[in-house]
């Protein structure tokens, strides 16, 4: 029985449920099932049914693959009965049955229990020695090797006869992969090397230069204590796991305000200018992170967060001085609250088609890879992130293990997927930088983040579960609106600030630490440009303090704001005026400011040549407190708008494989029925018909008076002679104009072409 033809015989639900395991088969969508067969016997459709598949199952392919082999010289695949595969894969019957079904239904081995057929493709997508075994003696042409092959007996004994070294050579061939390497020994014809003991000995067969085989026969022999597939894995590896408790979404909790606080960080630090192939220079991410105080993996995995959750974007100039710059996203995160903040960053990792992992190492080219390029793009590590996450989600609320036992539970159920543990392990490290796990353990706002929403609600009316948001909101301090201001002009924040406040100390002080904040000269003179005055600035310390107010701190206010506006700036190009004339003559005389070249036009009013801008500037640099006005006298107060970039076009999808629902799944599986029928009547109908082309005409002029469907036989490009069920339309100018119902599309026929016309 062919492919197509056992789809025809499976019931409508085992249809589906292929479809539903396989859901690349449906696009797009086949046309009948010997499309649906072909497609499924592809090398990348199989190739993505295999990565679903665990260990075990894979051994019980490599043994329906063993038992089917094709003999020697021909090209078709043989068949295996379930008797035969529960004998080499005894005594795990119950594990063995459960494969099979499984094999079956993702259609990579079809047929009765008494003739099981992998299908063909299978020996290009797997490894070409199924079970780690060798090839036959026979196969591989060395007469003497498939003569000692064919006596048992002697074979047995020229094995138990070999050296230590050589015998060790056997048993790690044996385990497989069973080609190994000809080097010292492929000149030298003497017994002195293992390998060449065993050549000599036909115990292996030289299949190239430098490659030699275990044929199948001794491998088999050397695993009769583990049995012809070598050991087993029915089940998973063991996981150990520990107790967490509460301590695990305390210590999350702490690790998401420290992300957030982080991802601010490191934003608020950009500009920085895109390299010509793209990305972020490795200097540049060494600013950053030494900004953060964070080493540069952690740094490039916060950025790379940060750019898929929109809060980066790139700026072009127009003339080539692309940068880095935050987003107006990025204003809107900080005004949200901790927790939705943190949440909106754990989702942009969920679903970032990237590999931060990757910073740092070389390509393929053996160039570096840097932050924020492009070949960080991985379309996979949403579902390895998924994968490694779902694991976690499998253990007890606050229960824990370690990295090393979670991946080794990961590769055993899908060891085609995660061929690389270095990026497992990437994943899991993420998850605890970000807060997500901690103690080894998924915290439980991180559970509910990843919980699927299976309740239809959109009015919102029925009682659900709290979502991370809530959780995490309830682990975190309290924002506060008080501090403590120290004799030293620092502010002590005991708690992540609220929105407010953060904004007010945003603006009169500078970030030392966490928690720190400090008062200076240019943070005051800071806030007067923007428009406070020395009164707002007395009113927000006592408002805001827990703690009198420092005397040295009063004292400084006064004395920055009572300098703060002494001069007023205007264009003339532009100009100085002060009540205070000591003070214009110490600028005209000041040696620093002599490149504006000031030249005084009354005891009050010093003029400049040069811009406005410039003569504020560097009157600050010295340590002047000017203060711009407008032609009317009045002062401008203006706040310098930070520079932001567009909002980049990130990837939104959550990288998860496609959930096909079951009125979709039974409406594509009648679709294919019904194609099939038509295409299995296409291929019965006649195409040849007894007569001319004038009783083709007469029979489609009827047909087209009639309305009723005809079958149409004719001639293609390549010569080959085709029928198709068509209702005829129109004859006219050479040709026939026909519908397809099926497709409802309209076809072109030449009447030159046409052979044959057959009312259905």
């Amino acid at each position: 029985m062919s492919l197509a033809d056992h789809l025809r015989a499976l019931p409508d639900e085992a249809l589906a449920g292929l479809l539903r395991a396989r859901p690349d088969l449906t696009v797009p969508l086949p046309g009948d099932l010997s499309a649906l067969a072909n497609r499924a016997q592809t090398r990348l459709s199989v190739a993505r049914a295999l990565e679903a598949l665990d260990l075990f199952t894979l051994e019980v392919l490599d043994a329906l693959r063993l038992l089917g082999a094709a003999p020697a010289g021909t090209a078709t695949h043989g068949t295996a009965s379930l008797d035969a595969v529960l004998t080499v894969t005894a005594p795990y019957v119950t594990e063995t049955r459960a494969a099979v079904d499984r094999l079956r239904a993702l259609l990579l081995v079809h047929g009765p229990d008494t003739a099981l057929r992998p299908v063909s493709v299978l020996d290009e997508v797997c490894s070409a020695y199924p079970a780690g075994l060798g090839r036959p003696a026979a196969d591989l042409g060395d007469t003497a090797a498939t003569e000692l092959a064919a006596d048992p007996a002697a074979l047995r004994r020229t094995i138990m006869s070999a050296p230590p070294e050589a015998r060790a050579v056997l048993d790690t061939l044996a385990a497989g992969p069973p080609v190994g390497s000809l080097t010292e020994a492929r000149q030298d014809r003497t017994d002195d090397s293992p390998v060449r003991w065993l050549l000599n000995r036909r115990l292996l067969v030289p299949i190239s230069d430098d490659a030699v085989e275990l044929p199948r026969e001794v491998g088999l022999l050397l695993r009769r204590d583990e049995g012809p597939l070598g050991q087993l894995h029915p089940t998973p590896p063991v996981l150990p796991t520990r107790k967490r408790g509460g301590a695990v979404d305390q210590a999350g909790a702490g690790q998401a305000i420290e992300v957030v606080r982080l991802v601010e960080v490191l934003v608020n630090d950009l500009p920085a200018p895109i390299l010509k192939a793209g990305g972020l220079s490795a200097r540049d991410l060494r600013r950053v992170a030494r900004t953060a105080a964070v080493d540069e993996g952690t740094a490039g995995l916060l950025l790379e967060v940060a750019y898929s959750a929109g809060l980066i974007g790139v700026l072009d100039n127009g003339t080539g001085g692309a940068h880095w710059l935050p987003t107006a996203v990025f204003d809107t995160w900080l005004a949200a609250g901790l927790a939705e903040r943190w949440q909106i960053l754990a989702e942009a990792w969920l679903r970032m088609p990237r590999q931060a992992a990757l910073i740092g190492t070389r390509d393929e080219r053996d160039r570096p890879m840097n932050a924020l390029s492009g070949e960080l793009a991985r379309s996979g590590a949403p579902a390895l992130r998924a994968a490694v996450l779902a694991m976690l989600t499998e253990l007890p609320a606050g229960t824990g293990a370690e990295a090393e036992d979670v991946l080794a539970v990961l590769r055993w159920r899908s060891p085609r997927r995660f061929t690389r543990p270095t990026l497992l392990a990437a994943a899991l490290s993420e998850a605890a930088t970000l807060g997500l796990t901690a103690m080894g353990a998924l915290t439980g706002y991180g559970r509910a983040l990843l919980a699927p929403e299976s309740v239809d609600d959109p009015l919102g009316v029925l009682d659900r579960e709290p979502g991370s948001v809530m959780i995490l909101a309830a682990l975190l301090p309290a924002p506060v609106d008080q501090v403590l201001l120290q004799a030293d002009l620092t502010i002590v924040v005991p708690g992540p600030p609220s929105t407010g406040l953060a904004a007010e100390l945003a603006a009169v002080a500078v970030r030392e630490s966490p928690s720190v904040y400090r008062v200076s000269v240019d943070s005051l003179r800071r806030a007067l440009d923007a428009g406070y005055a020395a009164t707002d600035l007395h009113a927000l310390f006592a408002r805001r303090s827990t703690t009198p107010v420092p005397q040295a701190l009063t004292y400084l206010v006064d004395d920055v704001s009572r300098k703060h506006g002494g001069l007023r700036a205007g264009s003339a190009s532009a100009y100085l005026r002060s009540e205070d004339e000591a003070l214009l003559a110490e600028l005209a005389a000041d040696r620093r400011l002599s490149g504006l070249a000031f030249r005084r036009l009354a005891p009050t009013v010093l003029v400049s040549p040069y811009q406005i801008a410039r003569v504020i500037d560097a009157l600050r640099d010295t340590g002047y407190s000017p203060v711009p006005e407008d032609a009317t006298g009045a002062v401008l107060l203006t706040r310098a708008a930070p520079r932001r970039a567009p909002t980049a076009g990130f990837d939104r999808s959550s990288g998860q494989p496609l959930e096909l629902p079951e009125a979709y799944l039974a409406g594509i599986v009648e679709e294919l029925r019904i194609g099939d029928a038509r295409a299995r009547a296409a291929r019965k109908a006649p195409v040849v018909v007894s007569g001319t082309i004038d009783d083709a005409l007469a029979v489609l002029r009827d047909a087209i008076r009639d309305r009723v469907a005809v079958w149409v036989g004719y001639i293609d490009p390549h010569g080959s002679t085709i029928s198709r069920l068509v209702r005829p339309m129109s004859i006219g100018a050479g040709y026939l104009r026909a519908e397809d119902e099926r497709s409802e599309t309209l076809h072109t026929f030449a009447l030159a072409r046409i052979t044959s016309a057959t009312l259905a």
